[in-house]
């Protein structure tokens, strides 16, 4: 397990990443939570008009998997996603602020279960749940 608020060392990470590229900025990455946020800009957007789901995705799944990381029992080599889950409640527009808070809900040594939840800060409605189960990987 990671000691410490290690949003740094994510963001530096994320770069040149899907991540980096939509914008993703971290307030907090530590063992057991993470959260952060991105302004939504034209690039976030579907076809549509609305805000692309892939866009919000990629910040409660990163939010999850930064902070899975950050959690990992000490031997363990890594993670994978094995299964995630959303349910859309809201959208946001070009120049609003999405935010997310995640948090571990079971911590074993085989697997990590983890809720988000993303928020559209501009309005402070509630765009969207999030569960994602990661599987715990050691080496062989």
């Amino acid at each position: 397990m990671m000691e410490g608020n290690q949003a740094a060392h994510f963001a530096e990470r994320q770069q040149g990443t899907l991540p980096g590229d939509l914008g993703i900025e971290w307030d907090e990455v530590a063992t057991g939570r993470a959260s952060g946020r991105f302004t939504v800009r034209p690039g976030h957007m579907a076809p549509n008009g609305f805000l692309h789901a892939a866009s919000v995705i990629a910040l409660v799944d990163s939010a999850c998997g930064y902070a899975c990381v950050a959690s990992l029992p000490d031997e363990a080599t890594g993670f994978t996603t094995v299964e995630l889950k959303a349910n859309y409640l809201g959208t946001a527009k070009v120049g609003d602020t999405v935010g997310c808070t995640a948090r571990l809900v079971h911590g074993g040594r085989m697997t990590q279960v983890w809720d988000a939840e993303a928020v559209n800060q501009t309005t402070g409605k509630t765009m969207a749940l999030f569960r994602c189960t990661q599987m715990v990987l050691y080496p062989r």
